[in-house]
């Protein structure tokens, strides 16, 4: 199918925030980054590695239905940059990636939050040629890897991440057919929500697709459209609708001091309470970036708040995350371990 039309228009949604920067000119993404070729469906990726800390393949996707003001990636979601795939080149890629997988993890554990849980990503047992204080003690030092973004394992997962154009899930769904076809390994869409329609959903898993990262970038509407360019009244029925479908789902949200603060994540973990209490949710702390570089960084105290509350609203697997942009001293770190729960961060 060609993506000349808006496949959310077609559904009698509102487009996303869509535009990139190709060849010196502006488009849409699902036309600068998608393409066929002789009926063969075509995706711009811009690099695919083993990544850190999630400890799972990772493919990074260009070209992305959001226009996020404090996206880490907008260098290549925001500007098409990359080379041409199609799933049986992503096949490929699962395949050799297979081979080297040194922990088998069961589909409930298919997600970035679980990789907590067995490494750490130190890599103290390779250099040092003991476990650092912090290890799990699960896996030995033979099962560590060393990545282009560090040590640790290779998990039995493949993911999809940096831009975001699920909105076209014809990629992603043949992608998910033949893995799941031809491999041992999970399949995982870490996305923004915006192109998760229940048609979408419904064809994302018949195709395969096990685990979504999903993250939500702001409870309150004012806030998200300002900082994607997108209403978010869909987004927020996205956890009980994925969980209805049976997948594994991991929620993820940050921490922005002057805009998403602690009112707004208690918000989204009392909704995704509601959906079910084990649900794992990362909370992220923010460092200024793109279009927010005029942002602060959130104090220890105000992360150790957004923690409080959203353990009070029910959630049981919440964790902190982006450590060394709020621990910057001695009691910065205490103030954390004693305010905290083990294994939280």
């Amino acid at each position: 199918m060609e993506t000349t039309k808006c496949r959310l228009k077609d559904q009698g949604l509102s487009a996303g925030s869509c535009v990139v920067q190709s060849d010196g000119k502006r488009t849409l993404a699902c036309r600068a980054t998608l393409k066929y070729e002789n009926d063969q469906i075509h995706r711009m990726i811009t690099s695919i590695h083993l990544s850190r800390p999630e400890n799972y393949l990772s493919i990074y996707q260009s070209g992305c239905n959001f226009s996020c003001k404090k996206c880490h990636s907008w260098y290549f979601s925001k500007i098409k940059d990359g080379t041409w795939y199609t799933p049986p080149d992503i096949l490929k890629e699962a395949l050799a990636y297979e081979k080297t997988v040194t922990l088998m993890e069961p589909r409930e554990k298919a997600t970035a939050w679980h990789a907590h849980d067995s490494c750490r990503c130190c890599g103290s047992c390779v250099i040092n040629a003991e476990a650092s204080a912090a290890c799990p003690g699960i896996l030995g030092p033979e099962t560590i890897l060393l990545s282009p973004q560090g040590f640790g394992p290779a998990r039995n997962i493949v993911a999809f991440t940096g831009g975001d154009v699920t909105c076209c899930p014809e990629f992603y769904c043949e992608c998910a057919r033949l893995i799941k076809d031809n491999t041992k390994l999970w399949v995982l869409i870490e996305t923004n929500g915006y192109g998760l329609t229940s048609q979408n959903l419904d064809y994302l898993k018949e195709s395969g697709v096990d685990a979504f990262w999903l993250d939500i970038k702001a409870h309150d509407s004012e806030n998200h459209k300002w900082l994607t360019g997108c209403p978010n009244d869909r987004i927020l029925k996205l956890p009980a609708e994925m969980i209805k479908r049976g997948f594994v789902l991991e929620v993820l949200s940050l921490y922005i001091p002057g805009l998403v603060e602690t009112d707004d994540l208690e918000k989204i973990a009392r909704l995704v309470a509601e959906v079910d209490q084990e649900i794992p949710f990362t909370i992220l702390a923010f460092f200024p970036e793109y279009r927010m570089k005029q942002y602060s960084r959130p104090s220890v105290e105000q992360m150790v708040d957004a923690y409080q509350n959203a353990k009070a609203a029910g959630l049981k697997n919440i964790r902190l995350g982006n450590l060394g942009v709020f621990l910057k001293t001695e009691s910065d770190q205490k103030y954390l371990m004693e305010n905290v729960d083990p294994g939280a961060y």
